[in-house]
């Protein structure tokens, strides 16, 4: 068996998350059915991390096992050179996907190199917009009413002083900790007027990205202070942060590994 790297990216507009799931709809389900079909062998994938329902990426990366070609050519029969390349399916790969998953590149990597516990860190952007604009349904937040981003950045900057992100996690997750290093976290604002969000750790906790932006809008909006911001992190309870933000507005924007250029 060989192992490989696939490079996507996916409009989670109509799909249930990442991660394959009873009764839902989800990329994990038909990346793998793709590669099932390219390949002629069963084909599961890991993936880098879930994202939740609506939830877009414009990168991401899963790792999946093959037969070599000398070992599909024994099991099947079929001729060695007749076996599909896995570093030239990228196009073949595509024309089985729906159009909101788009493979990038697939390669090899070490058999021990892993998709979900090799990455060293791990970056977002949740994108804000002021103005009904149709073009951004289901790609941006629409938010009523005017953000101070200079007190939402002050907040953001006490991020970084922090490890326990316990109250900016879904409540009764299954986690050995709830301890991230965030390294980045800050909005600037767009030639249209618009928020980006841009937060970087080496790892998340299950909805915390969302939260981390409810709880700054909520500094924005003037209904929080800097303190009592502090004071929500210091707390580790998921109760006294802000509403999580829609799902439509969040991008996981790229995966960084120690072997991946």
């Amino acid at each position: 068996m060989q192992r490989y790297f696939i490079e996507l990216s996916y409009d989670g507009t109509p799909y249930h998350g990442w991660q394959i799931q009873p009764n839902a709809t989800t990329v994990q389900e038909y990346l793998d059915s793709a590669l099932t079909v390219y390949f002629r062998q069963p084909v599961s994938t890991l993936g880098c991390g879930r994202t939740d329902t609506g939830v877009h990426a414009s990168q991401f990366f899963a790792h999946f096992d093959l037969q070599t070609e000398a070992e599909q050519s024994e099991a099947t029969g079929i001729p060695a050179s007749k076996c599909p390349d896995p570093l030239r399916s990228v196009n073949g790969i595509n024309a089985l996907l729906p159009y909101q998953i788009a493979v990038k590149r697939v390669f090899e990597v070490a058999n021990t190199a892993h998709a979900r516990f090799d990455a060293t860190a791990r970056a977002y952007h949740y994108h804000i917009h002021f103005h009904k604009n149709p073009f951004k349904l289901n790609r941006s937040w629409f938010h009523k009413g005017e953000l101070d981003m200079d007190a939402m950045n002050r907040a953001a900057s006490i991020l970084l002083a922090h490890s326990d992100f316990s109250c900016f996690s879904k409540s009764h997750t299954q986690t050995f900790t709830n301890n991230c290093k965030i390294t980045e976290a800050f909005f600037e604002e767009m030639e249209d007027g618009a928020l980006r969000f841009t937060i970087r750790a080496d790892r998340f906790l299950r909805n915390m990205v969302r939260a981390i932006v409810g709880t700054l809008i909520r500094i924005g909006k003037n209904e929080l202070n800097l303190a009592e911001f502090e004071q929500i992190i210091k707390s580790k309870n998921r109760s006294n942060a802000g509403q999580s933000v829609p799902a439509c507005g969040l991008y996981l924007v790229n995966v960084i590994y120690p072997f991946v250029k």
